[in-house]
């Protein structure tokens, strides 16, 4: 029997698909990438915000078309759309067999089996439970680099965000479960580690009454084998004067940190119920670069949110304009149901919103091409990712670049090299967000 796995929205339900995989393939599953061979299909799911939604909608629906007309037997729906709208999937999308929630993945091969056997099973888990975690992975992104999940769930319930209603609140995954993932994974050939949660800025907090994510960075920093760690989603008010030291003194720890801080109007951050201000956001980015003068600083912003006025938006423009951030992405805002900001007053009409994002992303062009340039000259220790097909070229990524959301560095050799090799690289040139270089030899 072959299963297929689509895995939808962010970088932590990539971790759950992989958990979700290496518990199948322990019980002798075997996989496929080709709809057409599959016989069972598990589409784990994101309903973030309304296109993540949709995309998850229509891959269910697709595959379900797939089961009426082909080889397809079984439809399994995990993840965060399966957890929020389990009744309405049944109602709507009743190819779908069997519904696996966000904290009851370790559930999947039961899934399965009942699939097989013509039941229609829902795990539905409470989702403030302890998580799914400790689980061995089958790595979907080729080896040399790994997510690394420390906690779940979100106790922020910022006024936009479902998050905390389909996935919990805050559960910090125990930093010796966490050691020893990481060290099998090391062992097993992944030579950067990614860390993720909704927050990683406050890991810790629940299980040791304090921060612990320094600490948790000092002791990964010991495992031989490991060359680089990144560390994305960190709220800009938990950054503490001990994680900038750890970041500034660990030489494995990339100088890259992912600060989403959605906006920079006081008015707009305040209705988001975001704990920042203006001034604190430029206090924060301020204190990296001075103790950090090479960071390399990443945020997402959401534009048109309710009641944004265009002295708000001009307040955004104003701030991405002096920050100069070295990547940036822009989301206009979703109204997701069931939070307080769907309801509230002055919504912005899709056309405002989409004319904003355009707005702010043209200066970011400006911005990051700039910067691209400016690293004419220097020299970096790149992680080759891959061979452009018939040229003898590779792509890799500098420390500023993280897996599949930042630009990357083509390497031009008759070297054979491999998915993982660091080489030291001179940049020669630029192009749009993209770098050139040469290999020092």
């Amino acid at each position: 029997m072959k299963i297929i796995f689509i895995s939808l929205g962010c970088d932590k339900n990539l971790v759950d698909t992989e958990m979700m995989l290496g518990m199948l393939a322990g019980k002798g599953y075997s996989f496929t990438d080709d709809e057409e061979e599959a016989d069972i299909a598990v589409v784990n799911t994101c309903c973030f915000i309304n296109d993540a939604k949709q995309e998850s909608i229509d891959s269910l629906i697709a595959l379900g078309e797939k089961k009426k007309n082909g080889r397809l037997k079984g439809l399994i729906a995990t993840g965060c759309l399966a957890q929020r709208y389990a009744k309405e999937i049944r109602k709507e999308i009743p190819e779908v067999d069997a519904i696996v929630g966000t904290n009851a993945f370790d559930r999947i091969a039961d899934a399965i089996e009942k699939t097989v056997e013509k039941q229609q099973p829902d795990f539905l888990r409470d989702i403030h439970e302890t998580p799914v975690f400790g689980k061995k992975r089958v790595l979907t992104t080729g080896g040399h680099y790994a997510y690394l999940k420390i906690a779940e769930g979100c106790d922020k319930h910022c006024t936009y965000c479902i998050i905390p209603k389909v996935r919990g609140n805050y559960r910090s995954v125990p930093m010796e479960i966490l050691l020893k993932e990481a060290e099998e994974l090391v062992s097993g050939g992944v030579k950067e580690l990614i860390l993720v949660a909704q927050e990683t800025t406050i890991y810790g907090v629940d299980l040791y009454g304090e921060k612990k994510l320094s600490e948790l960075l000092q002791k990964l920093c010991d495992i031989a084998g490991l060359y680089w760690i990144r560390i994305l989603y960190c709220y800009p008010e938990e950054i503490t004067e001990d994680l900038i030291r750890t970041i500034k003194k660990e030489k494995k720890i990339c100088h890259y940190l992912d600060i989403p801080i959605q906006h920079a109007s006081d008015d707009v951050l305040k209705r988001m119920g975001r704990k920042t201000s203006n001034e604190d956001l430029r206090n924060v980015i301020g204190r990296l670069r001075e103790e950090i003068p090479d960071i390399c600083l990443r945020t997402t912003l959401i534009t048109g949110f309710p009641g944004e006025r265009e002295e708000d938006h001009e307040a955004l423009m104003e701030f991405v304009d002096e920050m100069e951030f070295d990547r940036l992405g822009v989301f206009t805002y979703s109204a997701e149901e069931n939070t307080p900001a769907a309801e509230f007053p002055g919504q912005t009409d899709e056309e405002i919103k989409v004319k904003r994002q355009g707005e702010i992303m043209e200066l970011q062009q400006e911005i990051a091409f700039d910067k691209a340039a400016d690293m004419i000259g220097r020299e970096l220790y790149v992680m080759i990712e891959g061979k452009v097909a018939d040229e003898d070229t590779y792509a890799g990524r500098t420390y500023k670049d993280a897996p599949d959301v930042d630009g990357l560095i083509f390497v031009s050799t008759q070297e054979e090299l491999m998915s993982g090799d660091f080489v030291k690289v001179k940049v020669t040139a630029s192009y749009e967000y993209d770098l050139i270089g040469e290999i020092i030899k």
